[in-house]
């Protein structure tokens, strides 16, 4: 099992910064791919930003150029740097973990942390 616990969430005016951390533990296993999720209300969650083990990074149309994922491999943790904020980024955002084996993908979860835009 992996537990993740996500930090760095609140309320920010448009054009500010946040920076979310996710730090993983309990799994002997290597994390394949941490990723960020986010989930406006009345929306479906959405991809943000994926990051591999081997550091390659794809991130979503509406954050390119705005939003930075990092990792730091030593101590089982992502970051999200989110700038140029704007009031469609409100929403809860979600730490994700993905460890492939040979038949499957599990995918852990975090407990969200809210992220509030205003205008």
């Amino acid at each position: 099992q992996v537990q993740l616990v996500e930090s760095g969430g609140g309320l920010v005016q448009a054009g500010g910064s946040l920076r979310l951390s996710c730090a993983a533990s309990g799994s002997r296993f290597s994390i394949n791919v941490m990723a960020w999720y986010r989930q406006a209300p009345g929306k479906q969650r959405e991809l943000v930003a994926t990051i591999t083990s081997g550091a390659t990074i794809n991130y979503a149309d509406s954050v390119k150029g705005r939003f930075t994922i990092s990792r730091d491999n030593a101590k089982n943790t992502v970051y999200l740097q989110m700038n140029s904020l704007k009031p469609e980024d409100t929403a809860v955002y979600y730490c994700n973990a993905k460890r492939w084996t040979a038949v499957a993908e599990n995918n852990y979860w975090g407990q969200g942390t809210q992220v509030t835009v205003s205008s």
